[in-house]
């Protein structure tokens, strides 16, 4: 039986790409910067304690993967007695360094033309554009208009939106618009419309994404974001190999933002679930009923939402322990003939400056399909793994990327 399992780390990149320079982010490595700061004993807490522990990711070849990028061993971190897994570092040749161009590119379809950008950090948005959102919306107004954190947004403006009505919008440095709203004074179907509605006026301008983010709470004490979260995506500009999969009669279980990402393309099934044990458990359930010639994948979004952009070095380094202990119970259902890839889409630093991803290597972490252990070396593209899942799932060869099944790292 013939499947494959995606699991994208969202955000952990494990060195600084060739052309990182270009985006401000020369020197930027979220796995080798949270390591090093478990190591100095500044992610000491409650709920971790001492060097970055992840003895599964390691014996996959994570820390061997890191070391081919960077030059250099991550700080502290225990080196496996045996890697089991094939491993390699791949980096980007999409124009940017967000979610979309990230994952469409890992399915085979790099985005080579320029997103649309709201490069301005106050009055961000055109006036043009906010009038109609307001008059098509039936909007008092619109708060905010400018590059922010989304936490700390609410916090600042979310009991004036409650006051007044008026939805909270905002960007960064992603090609991106984003809607935060209280999911009952202003209501979650009146958001997620609205969202769609900014999606159509949207075109002009070519932004990847509208995001929704709705929220709970009475006051900046308690304002929280909910799990209802919707990313309303552009369609990627060819078929990625999950569409081809679906269109050759397979099936195609997207779990998280997965189906979002992807603007729905090529998707069979898809599976919500919020927070990174929700995640791993449907994505188990998942494995458990996936059938011939099936792809599992699975976007564990809370490394970048929750610890990337919020610099939060020890929630970043507790969460990928978190992840690391329960690998073994998805381990332990892969069948020989299964194909496991883990990735990630971009970098987001937790100690770098700002609150914006990094452009960055990221990990190429295989299991199965007849890889034998060893070093897949550098990759010049994430498209690799899309190519890579073509052949395996004996779909034809997509336009980009070299596969690496059948890769002998002895013969390298």
């Amino acid at each position: 039986m013939t499947r494959a399992i995606v699991l994208v780390l969202d955000s952990f990149g494990i060195g600084a790409a060739p052309d990182a320079e270009r985006f401000g982010d020369a020197g930027a490595d979220t796995l080798g910067h949270i390591a090093a700061a478990c190591s100095r004993g500044e992610c000491d807490g409650a709920d971790r304690q001492g060097s970055l522990a992840l003895p599964n990711l390691g014996r996959l070849g994570l820390f061997h993967a890191h070391r081919e990028s960077t030059g250099a061993w991550a700080e502290g971190v225990e080196r496996p007695a045996e890697v089991i897994g094939a491993y390699g570092h791949a980096g980007e040749i999409s124009s940017g360094k967000d979610t979309p161009s990230g994952h469409w590119e890992i399915a085979g379809v790099p985005v080579r033309f320029d997103w649309g950008y709201f490069l301005d950090r106050e009055e961000s948005f055109p006036p043009e554009l906010l009038a109609a959102l307001i008059r098509e919306g039936e909007l008092p107004g619109v708060l905010g208009n400018c590059h922010a954190s989304g936490t700390e947004i609410i916090a600042r403006l979310g009991e004036q939106h409650m006051a007044s009505g008026k939805p909270i919008v905002y960007t960064s440095a992603d090609s991106v618009l984003q809607i935060a709203a209280h999911e009952e004074s202003f209501g979650l179907a009146r958001l997620h419309a609205l969202c769609e509605t900014a999606r159509r006026l949207l075109e002009p301008y070519n932004i990847g994404r509208v995001i929704a983010r709705p929220f709970v709470g009475q006051s900046a004490a308690d304002f929280t974001r909910t799990a209802n979260r919707r990313d309303y995506s552009v369609e990627p500009p060819a078929p990625t190999v999950l569409q081809k999969l679906c269109d050759d009669g397979g099936e195609v279980i997207a779990i998280g933002k997965i189906a979002d990402i992807y603007a729905h393309c090529g998707v069979t099934r898809m599976l919500k679930a919020s927070g990174h044990d929700a995640l791993m458990d449907a994505t188990l359930a998942a494995l458990d009923e996936a059938g011939e010639r099936s792809l599992v994948m699975t976007n564990f979004v809370d490394f970048d939402t929750l610890y990337g952009h919020r610099r939060d070095v020890t929630g970043y380094a507790a969460a990928l322990e978190a992840f690391d202990a329960r690998l073994p119970e998805l381990l332990a259902r892969l069948r020989d003939s299964d194909l496991l890839v883990i990735t990630a889409d971009h970098g987001c630093d937790p100690t770098w400056h700002g609150t914006d991803h990094t452009r960055e290597r990221v990990p190429v972490l295989a299991l199965g399909a007849g890889l034998a252990p060893g070093s897949l070396g550098a990759r010049d593209t994430f498209a690799d793994i899309g190519q890579s899942l073509a052949a395996h799932l004996g779909l034809p060869p997509m336009a980009d990327g070299t596969s690496f099944i059948g890769f002998d790292p002895l013969a390298a």
